[in-house]
């Protein structure tokens, strides 16, 4: 028996055989899309996590969280870690182009819209920082209250 041509026809025949079931396969339609791709989510929730201590990082993620509420998309912010600079009270960060604004002000937008604002519940016992160096809105989390919040169907999760 010639095993180099038996060899080649192995791989010639699963490779014919989906060449052939693929074409089979009738291609969706337009008026087969799904919910998802036609219609939004008609109770959005955004939960938004910011870690880096970055300027520009930390506003962006405070632009898309103001866009997303303006949308009217529920908004929760949770400041973690270097990210939570942002909670102190007098860090607003530079003043970023297109708009001079800082991130620190787009996060006070977001409080007085009344978004949730806190920081992770191991920030201030790990740091030098207190409850009174937070800036006015911003609480303490509660981690089982967040995995809750986490957990509920439909909350899409953005991590800066």
């Amino acid at each position: 028996m010639d095993y180099k041509r038996f060899r080649g026809m192995a791989t010639f025949v699963p490779l014919a055989l989906i060449l052939a079931l693929a074409a089979c396969s009738p291609a969706p339609t337009p008026d087969q899309e799904t919910a998802t791709d036609t219609a939004m989510d008609p109770d959005p929730a955004v939960f938004v996590v910011v870690t880096q201590e970055d300027n520009m990082t930390q506003g962006m993620a405070m632009v898309l969280a103001n866009q997303s509420l303006d949308q009217e998309a529920e908004v929760r912010v949770l400041l973690c870690g270097p990210g939570a600079s942002l909670a102190l009270d007098g860090h607003d960060g530079d003043l970023l182009e297109p708009r001079e604004v800082t991130p620190g002000q787009l996060l006070d937008r977001l409080i007085g819209e009344g978004v949730q604002v806190d920081v992770c519940a191991i920030f201030l016992p790990n740091t030098e920082w207190t409850e009174e160096d937070l800036r006015d809105g911003v609480g303490v989390a509660e981690p089982p209250e967040v995995a809750e919040y986490m957990l509920r169907p439909g909350v899409r999760y953005f991590t800066f």
